[in-house]
């Protein structure tokens, strides 16, 4: 007779639903957007694992039992890749926040039900953007005994995320701003190159500098003339 081990340890956990991470554009960009602005705060921290579109199980021996977050954030558990978290063997650590962004096909049952399984599964912090309607919604808790509890619509001009120190800026008609812990906006992916270009060009332009003012510092030496006693 076989083990609940070995029965466990047979059970394949599929990494894909074979269905895209986004339905459009907007959608992508957006998760892409939470995603890398995550990673930005918490680059120096090993500590924080951060995913998009992985699945996560939360129950050993049960691959039916999962969902894929548009953005996952495990608090306590070291970076590196990975084909799906698996709860069991990340110290059995639940993701604490997650972040959805709708496309046109989500429904109100579709959601219901999410909601249910953050809920049931240890979530403290569910976030839900819809890009093309511009609504914003905030599920927070403070222990996995008490229920998800929507933040009220007064909170949502400056909600801040309890574990990340995020803030999200939404007056309930234009489109929402995510801003780290010391207020800069997350960037868009395009404004990431770009400012990362403007970083390389002023890196260059410094460089140049530096070679051309120790040409002049070697030809004034040449001259007979110290350098350093012309900035003194």
């Amino acid at each position: 007779m076989q083990s609940s081990a070995i029965k466990k340890e047979k059970v394949f956990y599929p990494e894909s639903d074979g269905q895209p991470m986004a339905e459009n554009t907007l959608q992508y960009e957006w998760i892409v957007l939470i995603k890398q602005g995550l990673e930005s705060i918490f680059l120096n921290r090993d500590d924080v694992f951060i995913a998009a579109d992985l699945f996560w199980y939360p129950v050993e021996g049960e691959n039916t039992i999962r969902l894929a977050p548009d953005v996952l954030v495990a608090l306590g558990r070291p970076k590196g890749k990975r084909g799906s978290y698996k709860q069991w063997k990340e110290a059995n650590i639940a993701p604490q926040v997650v972040f959805e962004i709708l496309s046109p096909s989500n429904r109100p049952l579709e959601m219901s039900r999410k909601l249910q399984f953050y809920e049931q599964y240890g979530v403290l912090e569910y976030y839900i953007y819809d890009p093309e309607n511009f609504s914003f919604s905030a599920c927070v808790r403070k222990d996995t005994q008490s229920a998800l509890v929507d933040v009220s619509e007064a909170e949502w001009g400056n909600c801040t995320s309890p574990l990340l120190g995020i803030s999200f800026y939404w007056d309930g008609e234009t489109a929402l701003e995510i801003k780290d812990p010391q207020g800069k906006p997350f960037l868009a992916y395009q404004e990431w190159i770009e400012l990362q270009s403007r970083a390389k060009t002023m890196e260059l332009e410094l460089e140049a500098e530096k070679r051309h003012a120790e040409i002049l510092a070697q030809k004034l030496r040449e001259l007979g003339i110290n350098p350093d006693e012309l900035s003194t």
